[in-house]
């Protein structure tokens, strides 16, 4: 999940340490695959989603709750995974998580129904949140610090990798219809994967166990993912019901668990306990204003990318494989604009770079809807590369070094909390954003008049890219609070 600036001390139970051994090459492509499996899962089922509709007569709220029960249930169960592997064993944990991140695959693979395709990816996120947080701290163990580098290295560039692979495999494993199978391989995939990775992993994975044992919080657990069920559930499922009282009046009901349980969180933090999310850390100027900006980045970009996949291809009749490959110019111009915002602009500019980012990632909207609002089934897939080119350059600019400003001043003993309370708002961002927008996306959808599909759905995406503009305006007031130059050294946020 998270590397800290000085790690909490380990113990290593059967061999491995940060020594070199035997097999040791293994155990990293074990932990490697199943990272980058996991990695591809997040963003493979988006340009599946109208294959999925045709094919199970999916409604618009369940193509909704495909994408967001995954990083759902994966943000509620992040920190809990990571604590049991601490306790119970990284090496037991990672295997759990594997077996059962590859089997909810399987099921998710031969899903007959809809409802049953949104039950198996949660249970699919609740694999991957045993398993990942385990990753980073199974290479601590078997790599000395000075060895880290390349291991790190490995790690991030399979993570950027994945990022422009998962929707291009998912649009050629779709329309490959591979057997008459369909959209189903971008799931199936995953067993070949996940077995070599098991393999690999029992045999040369060392087991290791954090020195103390960190407690568990199962109450805080089942609290924090039942209000936002509470939450997501009728916001997701209203549009379709007609907007009922019962809508409501259980979004309220979570609102007051998600009020009662961050209360309880403050009071075990008071009391000098362990909280399961340490709200402390929202004292800290910085830390606050970081999370917003990822909140509200993370929001957007996932309802961009929902609304995006159904346009390209319900909207103007593209197949699943061109409305992946005319993605490809976004990926790469956000992987270029990553790495150029971390090591050059950031130490320059500071803070500033993310609100450059900010606005670029707004005007690319803007751009977008422009394309939008004169395009129709004719329109060549050139003419849209220059949105996706500077909405990739923002987007760039911003994801890459906002984990560096946002931790910069968290005091060093508490950077393993804030690494985990980073990543589980990256995933709950996803969640929501699918929720809140994906169902603006589709009321609009709803309400327009036109027989042809552009028309359906174009004001329905110019709608989701007016406000991915206007919430960049968010996160660039945001910005603001962080501190004015990058830090020196800051923790790894993986």
């Amino acid at each position: 999940m998270a590397t800290t600036i000085e790690p909490t001390a380990d113990v290593v139970a059967d061999g491995g340490g940060a020594n070199p051994a035997p097999g040791r090459t293994a155990a990293l492509i074990s932990l490697l695959l199943a990272s980058t499996m996991e990695l591809i899962d997040t963003t493979i089922v988006n340009v599946a989603l109208p294959t999925i509709e045709a094919d199970l007569g999916a409604t618009g709220s369940q193509l909704q709750w495909m994408v967001a029960a995954y990083p759902l249930a994966f943000a509620v169960a992040l920190v809990t995974g990571a604590r049991l592997g601490d306790a119970f064993g990284r090496k037991r944990l990672f295997l759990l998580g594997l077996v059962a991140f590859t089997v909810m695959s399987t099921a998710c693979g031969l899903a007959p129904t809809a409802e049953a395709l949104v039950a198996f990816r949660a249970l699919q996120g609740f694999g991957a949140a045993a398993m990942i947080p385990q990753v980073m701290s199974s290479i601590q163990v078997m790599y000395a610090p000075e060895e880290r580098a390349k291991a790190m290295g490995a790690f991030t560039g399979l993570a950027g990798l994945a990022t422009v692979a998962g929707p291009v495999l998912g649009a050629v494993l779709t329309q490959a219809d591979i057997g008459g199978t369909g959209w189903r391989p971008i799931f199936l995939i995953n067993i070949p994967v996940g077995l070599l990775a098991l393999a690999a992993a029992i045999r040369f994975i060392p087991e290791s166990y954090a020195a103390r044992r960190p407690s568990l919080d199962p109450v805080g657990v089942l609290t924090l993912g039942g209000g936002l069920l509470a939450v997501l559930y009728p916001l997701t499922m209203g549009r379709e019901e007609g907007w009922p009282a019962w809508v409501f009046a259980l979004m309220a009901l979570g609102v007051a668990v998600l009020v009662r349980f961050g209360r309880s969180q403050h009071r075990a933090e008071t009391r000098g306990e362990e909280p399961l999310v340490l709200l402390g850390l929202y004292g800290n100027r910085g830390f606050a204003g970081g999370s917003l900006v990822l909140l509200v980045l993370f929001v957007s970009m996932s309802a961009y990318f929902l609304a995006q996949t159904i346009y390209f291809q319900a909207g103007l009749g593209w197949s699943v494989l061109k409305a992946g490959l005319v993605g490809v110019p976004f990926a790469v111009t956000t992987a270029v604009f990553a790495g150029f915002g971390v090591t050059v602009l950031a130490p320059r500019i500071g803070r500033r770079v993310l609100q450059h980012g900010a606005v670029v990632l707004a005007a690319g909207a803007v751009v977008t809807a422009a394309t939008v609002h004169v395009a129709d089934p004719t329109t060549a897939w050139w003419v849209f590369v220059p949105a996706l080119v500077v909405s990739g350059a923002g987007f760039g600019l911003m994801v890459a070094p906002i984990g560096m400003f946002t931790v910069a001043d968290v005091p060093v003993e508490k950077a393993g909390a804030a690494s985990g309370l980073f990543n589980t708002t990256t995933q709950l961002a996803n969640a929501v954003g699918v929720a809140l927008l994906g169902t603006l996306f589709f009321e609009v959808v709803s309400r327009q008049v036109g027989s042809v599909p552009a028309e359906l759905f174009g004001p329905a995406y110019e709608v989701v890219l007016g406000a991915v503009a206007l919430l960049m305006g968010l996160a660039w007031l945001a910005a603001r609070t962080l501190p004015e130059t990058a830090p020196e050294e800051v923790p790894e946020l993986v």
